[in-house]
């Protein structure tokens, strides 16, 4: 069991009917265009306040496949709640992603079927990966009828809502229910099988009708310093911390290097494992930090220190154990966003553990596998998640940008709607936008 308890606190019956009742249940209203899934918050509220919790989940899954999840993990802040007609200095918005929780959580804790598959068209559609994005597509894929099979590298789905995301923010259980819901309509599992290792990508676009890339993305890439083998990969520190609750040999002084919500994870899941002081390095200012900012406060609360313009250089081992990191300072260069090294600007911080979370490696591999366009391992699509081949699809991390912020569950979520709609088209034969 991971120490420390959950950061989002429950509501009682009391306090959720006071906030459902709270709602002004807006006409066009502005959370509803806010939420990348657009899920009718002020219906969902609306059934909330008249007693139909299933029928509150029913709306809110219905929009969004991973509505649990991002009822804990998405950055309500800048979306649903940030939209609020509420919030205004004189007041608070609606508590949406609570009471979006109180939803999905009970139809989760009362075993309660929302969806049923559709009747069988005899179609099938291989998904590579069973993440956000996968399950998305998957589970429309079922509604409609057509067969799926779901091939994913890990023994368990559910991606990194499963293993990447600390679990005092969004617990395996709730990840691994998600994912239920989904085999629950009749998929196929292939789990603990990657493509293009264990199984050829050519042969899925010869044995299905079509097929979706919606792997995600790698490991972190490498740093390029002196001394990076002693380097901790944070997805997989994260991924270890999660499954087991521990994590041996992490000592108490740590380093992580990067800024964006994963090296958050990072910093905050290291300081709940008992290290003392746990420091992020970043080669930019605050201002160019990716990670969201209310990520960024609850790093703070934890007791996080920050250290920014500074940029790694070398891994400082004694024997077989790190005893720092030795980093430049740097600056902007006058008028650009490049940076540059202060030269003679060296110097060392004494660590026990380092933990890189700079981003993620592009699946390069597998794309090219399935002979289709992208650029640099970002895969292109159109509008509807089609990618250069035809019968192939894609959502997901796979398209996401580079440079970009870093993406949402609720995005995934989404592309994966749009992929399944585009590929229904697609096996009823249009050739036009669906």
């Amino acid at each position: 069991m991971f120490p420390g308890k959950p950061i989002q606190k429950a509501l009682s019956h009391l306090e959720v009917s006071i906030e459902a009742n709270r709602c002004l249940y807006c006409y066009d209203a502005p959370c509803t265009r806010a939420c990348p899934t657009h899920i009718d918050i002020p219906a969902f509220i609306a059934k909330i306040a008249d007693g139909n919790i299933k029928g509150s989940a029913r709306t809110i899954l219905e929009a969004n496949p991973m509505g649990a999840s991002c009822a804990r993990v998405c950055p309500v802040e800048e979306l649903c709640e940030g939209a609020c007609v509420y919030n205004t200095e004189s007041d608070t918005p609606i508590r949406i992603g609570d009471l979006q929780r109180y939803s999905t959580d009970h139809v989760r804790e009362h075993g309660i079927a929302i969806f049923a598959a559709g009747p069988e068209t005899g179609k099938r559609v291989a998904v590579i990966g069973g993440g956000p994005a996968g399950l998305s597509v998957a589970r429309d894929l079922r509604r409609c009828g057509h067969g799926v099979t779901i091939f994913e590298a890990h023994e368990r789905l559910g991606g990194l809502n499963t293993y990447g995301i600390v679990p005092f923010r969004l617990s395996s259980e709730v990840a691994l229910w998600e994912a239920q819901q989904v085999l629950d309509l009749g998929c196929e599992v292939r789990s603990g099988v990657r493509v293009g290792d264990d199984v050829a990508a050519e042969s899925l676009v010869k044995d299905f009708d079509a097929v979706v890339l919606a792997c995600g993305m790698g490991g972190v890439p490498r740093l390029g310093i002196p001394g990076e083998e002693h380097v901790w990969d944070s997805i997989e520190f994260i991924e270890r911390a999660k499954t087991t609750g521990t994590a041996p040999g992490l000592g108490n002084r740590v380093a992580v290097i990067g800024a964006g919500n994963t090296a958050i994870d990072a910093l905050t899941c290291a300081k709940r494992l008992g290290a003392a002081c746990v420091t992020m390095y970043y080669r930019r200012g605050e201002a160019q930090m990716t990670a969201y900012e209310f990520e960024y406060d609850f790093a703070k609360e934890e007791g996080i220190e920050f250290r920014f313009f500074c940029a790694p250089t070398r891994v400082v081992v004694e024997g077989a154990n790190v005893t720092g990191l030795e980093l430049v300072r740097t600056s902007l260069v006058a008028g650009t966003d490049k940076l540059e090294s202060i030269a003679g600007s060296e110097f060392i911080e004494p660590c026990d553990t380092i933990i890189s979370a700079i981003g993620q490696s592009r699946l390069i591999t597998a794309i090219e596998a399935l002979g289709i366009a992208h650029d640099g391992g970002v895969v292109r699509v159109d509008d509807d998640m089609r990618t250069s081949r035809a019968g192939v699809f894609a959502a997901g991390d796979a398209i996401f940008e580079k440079g970009a912020r870093e993406a949402m569950v609720v995005e995934a979520a989404e592309q994966g709607k749009i992929a399944a709609r585009s590929i229904d088209g697609y096996l009823h034969g249009s050739t036009s936008s669906p």
